[in-house]
């Protein structure tokens, strides 16, 4: 057996290492490290509760909004107020306005240029992926860049400015959205709409939802293998075997996505398990964070947020990354797009999860379809929007209690839960959805996500980087500084 240490994988934000155990040309086991620590948690106690929003937005700087979304619904929840109809379709455009952004991101600049590394010189595709994703010269990643760019202005009329925005508020948005205003927005929407139709899909969006089944999906790939990005993409799973590649752990977890005025959420909440094939109710208080292998400190035990600590312990025996290990009814769970698509029963991904399991297909052909889902549901939500009624409600005084905030960022379940005495934060603690994938094994000496979908890669000789660790890594979309929080 040997040992390969891979890293850092960052293309954006934040490092990551992957130290690998390699035995006949596999990987017979993977520990995954965070090796940076930043301190949010600490930094956060003693400031008063209202102040968190100024704070977590800059825990990250490519899903800031996600973050104050989360922290607005614990204190709302400390509050015990909620936002008026048109402060929550402001949140959700903004939500998803970054949502996607990331998402598109992650399939341009991210995953795609994997495949146009030379181990995939002689497949026939080869060319074609080193002319569309080069990182440098490929014509579609400057395209979806251009786009990104456009996007973007959304949440400048929307919130001032993108990242660290603070229009958004416990009582809902502080901006206000004149009927001019939501005309302009709505063809931001419809250009966005328009780049996803004629380049990564080259089909309607509503044509790419409706798509009922894994057979439809190759259906629908045959009649022009190469037309729009997502079809070349499947013209390279059969080839590079993504469809097998990264096995999750078969567990998968949504906060609930985008929630609406009538109290539903337009992506369904809950656990979706493999082996039951069917949605659990979720239990909040059943997680809990467990440190054994963190270097911080893991007294008292595996602790619910609430009761959460977040202390650092650098020369802890057995430790070997910042990153607690949360788990759910003392179970590893998956979070994502694959997980709300699952938790939402779209057929696409019901039936490709059934087939495959979690993969590195599964996993992005579930964030490409949520492109497809999400952008009409944005423009729903600004046709919505009614002239001169309340956006925000006022906050009161935020002095003693406890407020939890569950939301979904583009990479998967994100929760902030505070504790406040005497006006002031006694305990502040987050868990991230890179927190939850790229988990340590717990006490029980379970690995996390990523660690189990990493077991069985296949390893080249003389590779240093793996490629098909990449796709797995990449296929979970690392934020590296939202997890080392």
């Amino acid at each position: 057996m040997t040992r390969l240490l891979v890293g850092p994988f960052n293309r954006v934000e934040g490092d990551l290492e992957v130290s690998l155990d390699i035995q006949d040309g596999r990987v017979a086991s993977a520990c995954v490290n965070s090796p940076m620590y930043r301190g949010f948690e600490q930094i956060l106690q003693g400031k008063r509760p209202h102040d968190a929003l100024v704070y977590v937005p800059r825990i990250c700087g490519i899903c800031s909004v996600s973050q104050s979304v989360a922290c607005a619904r614990a204190l709302a929840d400390l509050a015990g107020i909620a936002p008026p109809a048109n402060g929550q379709h402001v949140t959700n455009v903004m939500l998803a306005t970054e949502n996607l952004a990331d998402h598109l991101t992650h399939f341009y600049l991210f995953f795609m240029p994997d495949f146009t590394r030379p181990v995939y010189a002689g497949q026939p595709w080869h060319a074609e992926a080193l002319r569309r994703f080069d990182p440098q010269s490929g014509g579609q990643t400057r395209a979806a860049l251009a786009a990104r760019q456009r996007w973007f202005t959304l949440l400048g009329t929307l919130a001032g400015k993108w990242p660290h925005t603070q229009s958004i508020e416990p009582g809902g948005s502080t901006r206000p959205v004149e009927p001019a205003e939501r005309i302009r927005l709505l063809a931001k929407v419809r250009e966005f709409r328009s780049f996803l139709e004629r380049q990564l899909f080259a089909a309607p969006l509503e044509l790419i939802s409706s798509l009922d089944s894994e057979d439809a999906l190759w259906r629908w790939h045959a009649q022009d293998p190469w037309g729009g990005d997502l079809r070349l993409f499947l013209s390279m799973v059969p080839g590079a075997g993504l469809a097998s590649l990264g096995p999750g752990p078969g567990r998968y977890l949504s906060y609930g996505a985008y929630p609406q005025p009538e109290g539903h959420f337009e992506f369904a909440r809950g656990v979706w398990d493999a082996a039951s094939g069917g949605l659990t109710p979720l239990d909040v208080d059943a997680i809990r964070e467990d440190a054994t292998h963190a270097w911080l400190s893991d007294a008292a035990g595996p602790r619910h947020p609430f009761d959460g600590l977040t202390l650092p312990d650098i020369d802890k025996a057995g430790a070997y990354t910042w990153n607690k290990a949360p788990r759910l009814a003392g179970r590893v769970v998956e979070t994502g797009a694959i997980a709300r698509q699952l938790a939402s029963s779209h057929p696409l991904v019901l039936d490709a999860v059934r087939r495959h399991g979690g993969t590195v297909f599964t996993r992005v052909l579930a964030r490409v379809l949520e492109l497809a889902r999400v952008v009409p549901l944005m423009e729903q939500w600004l046709a919505r929007l009614q002239p001169q009624a309340p956006y925000c409600l006022p906050s009161p005084a935020l002095a003693e209690g406890m407020g939890v905030g569950l939301s979904e960022a583009a990479r998967g379940s994100l929760g902030h839960w505070v504790v406040a005495r005497h006006g002031q934060i006694a305990n502040y603690q987050i868990v991230a959805p890179t927190s939850w994938n790229f988990s340590p094994r717990d006490a029980a000496g379970i690995p996390g996500a990523l660690e189990q979908a990493l077991q069985g890669a296949p390893v080249q000789p003389d590779e240093p980087t793996p490629v098909a660790v990449q796709h797995i890594v990449r296929s979970f979309d690392p934020c590296m500084v939202c997890t080392v929080h």
